[in-house]
């Protein structure tokens, strides 16, 4: 173990110095986990390049879409308490909520939701004038006076894409999960996912509000020579034909601001760190073992997801189905997900091994988008097998 620990250190030493001396991220929190311990973490770069303040290991950033574990965990924590299924229709919770497919109302279960599969989708993945922009949707990164009431509702309004459970694409259904939530509890989503999973776990720092604003990170955006500090609000290129993502990161301070379950929380890396692991380990006080394994199954066995070869998707994150196929390192079975303010996590149950990288630079740091998260995989990778 000592071997391997010196080794990953030197590797991801290597990886992470290089990026941020190539300017392609400004600053970077990295956790290594195995076998439910910490054995390696660094803070490395600028917090706040501006006001030249140096990376801590407690930084708190916006987590847009690792968001999306925290809200996923509180759903199956009330499957589990018997007061949400899986696969009754979500109109039992949100009586208006009766989106269309080819004129007709689509029956969409909270597996759906979870899973990407119900037929919603993104603003950002349509143009400027598409039927989400039409509408006055919120992708839940920007500000706006909407409620996640107002939000649902107009999101209601929009045809679906395809029929729930035909196929995938990434979508705010997690944000209607949140709403699900809302209404199985009696509580705003804030509360809900503080009852259900933080505070059982011990974590003060993750949430829909601030714990601590001197901790918090500056966000930067991909731009040449080196990342720009965001605007307030920005637009975000994504791919050629897309409207872009419109980032707020102001919407942090703003205590009106609605809680998105998709991207709309903060936290820190140890405390997801947290989460993943006991996730991992059959779900501990928040939910049963077999609905801790459910998150890990492939829920779109048979779907092909495009532009990501090799991957299905859980409830809640991506689980990885061939690696030679996906072009990774990590084994089958890996679970990973990311967030557009520049983050990555994944866990390979086969190991015991968990990695959380949060940064401050979007989308360079975000899984998927950059070099830095695969980059950080090979590394790991390369160590353990130099040692056995």
């Amino acid at each position: 173990m000592i071997s391997t620990n010196s080794s990953i250190a030197s590797r991801l030493d290597a990886v992470i110095g290089g990026a941020i001396a190539a300017e392609r991220i400004v600053g970077a929190v990295v956790l290594v986990a195995l076998d439910g311990e910490t054995i390696w973490s660094r803070a490395a770069g600028l917090a706040d390049r501006e006001a030249r303040t140096a990376m801590q290991t407690d930084a708190i950033f916006r987590l847009a879409s690792v968001s999306k574990l925290f809200t996923a965990a509180a759903a199956l924590a009330l499957v589990s308490q018997g007061k949400l299924d899986l696969d009754r229709p979500i109109t039992e919770w949100l009586p208006a909520f009766t989106p269309t497919f080819e004129g007709r109302t689509a029956r969409i279960t909270l597996r759906h939701l979870l899973s990407h599969s119900s037929g919603l989708s993104y603003g950002f993945f349509e143009p400027d004038d598409g039927p989400l922009a039409q509408a006055g949707v919120s992708d839940g990164m920007d500000r706006s006076d909407l409620t996640l009431a107002d939000n649902i509702r107009r999101l209601a309004g929009v045809p679906l894409s395809f029929a729930p459970g035909s196929a995938f694409r990434y979508s705010l259904g997690i944000d209607v999960a949140g709403a699900v939530i809302e209404a199985a509890t009696g509580l705003r989503l804030p509360e809900a996912i503080r009852t259900l999973v933080t505070e059982p776990l011990g974590l003060r720092d993750t949430g829909f509000t601030l714990s601590d604003p001197s901790r918090l990170a500056a966000a930067y955006a991909d731009d040449t020579p080196r990342p720009r500090r965001m605007h307030e609000p920005d637009r975000i290129p994504f791919l050629p034909g897309m409207a872009g993502v419109i980032m707020d990161p102001a919407r942090v301070f703003d205590t009106e601001a609605f809680p998105s379950g998709g991207a709309g929380m903060v936290g820190s890396a140890s405390e997801i760190l947290r989460l993943i692991e006991v996730l991992q380990q059959g779900g501990g006080d928040i939910m049963t073992a077999d609905l801790a394994a459910e998150m890990a199954r492939d829920q779109i066995a048979g779907i092909e997801i495009e532009g990501s070869p090799g991957w299905g998707y859980g409830l809640g994150f991506s689980v990885l189905r061939d690696s030679q196929a996906a072009g990774v390192t990590e084994p089958a079975g890996t679970w990973r997900w990311g967030g557009a303010y520049g983050h990555s996590w994944f866990t390979d149950p086969s190991n015991g091994l968990t990695v959380v990288a949060l940064t401050n630079t979007a989308f360079e740091g975000m899984s998927g988008a950059g070099r830095f998260s695969a980059d950080l995989s090979r590394a790991i990778y390369a160590a353990m097998a130099e040692s056995s």
